[in-house]
């Protein structure tokens, strides 16, 4: 099986690296337009049986745990709109794009895939954005109406290649910090990296062997 592992940044993927350092690897870099043009252009050079995305992600949730390891089933490209008259709406709700158009269902990307199925691990709905914010307003705004449990800033774009090219995929986030909190103090880094690249090691071992 053709495996690739990718991540935003080297750091989110350097206790996997240690262990695997000869594995095919793709920083993307930070950012969904970054993680998207660079997935594509990895892909198309290569034909890949399974992709891994893992990284660090905040939480909306009171039910999840800071430094915990979940699977994202999931995700949204959850800026892309219009705030007015204090609300926001997005592409799909201005009419812009049909929300079940392929791959969007309902307007998510979602992961159907075998894997992610059978996993006994937390399945989670994830937004992707481009700002990072703590303003609490807005904060609000996009979790009253996504009502999702993970905000990173790669996991649509991700998603969605793998989606339009028929490439089987999981998405691993480790929880870092709440939403909107900024004081790095308060997040769990280091921990949140541990426990996804636990998770990504024990995933790609098992595909290995298939």
């Amino acid at each position: 099986m053709s495996i690739l592992i990718t991540a935003a940044t080297e750091m989110e993927l350097d206790p996997f690296l240690k262990r695997y350092p000869t594995a095919d690897y793709l920083i993307t870099g930070v950012g969904a337009p970054m993680a998207m043009y660079s997935l594509l252009h990895k892909v198309v050079q290569v034909e890949y049986s399974f992709i891994l995305q893992v990284g660090i992600a905040g939480t909306f949730s009171t039910s999840l745990n800071i430094g915990e390891a979940v699977l994202v089933q999931q995700d949204c490209f959850a800026d892309i709109g219009v705030m007015e008259n204090n609300a926001f709406k997005s592409a799909f709700d201005l009419g812009f794009h049909n929300r079940d158009q392929f791959p969007f269902q309902d307007g998510w990307l979602i992961n159907e895939g075998a894997i992610i199925s059978h996993s006994s691990l937390k399945k989670v709905k994830g937004l992707t954005v481009n700002l990072l914010t703590d303003d609490k307003n807005y904060i609000n705004k996009i979790n009253t109406k996504y009502d999702a449990a993970l905000e990173s800033m790669e996991g649509a774009a991700f998603h969605y290649v793998c989606l339009q090219n028929n490439i089987s995929f999981l998405q691993i986030r480790g929880i870092s910090n709440k939403v909107g909190e900024r004081d790095k103090s308060k997040w769990k880094i280091k921990e949140a990296i541990a426990a996804s690249n636990d998770t990504l090691i024990d995933i790609y071992e098992s595909l290995q062997s298939k």
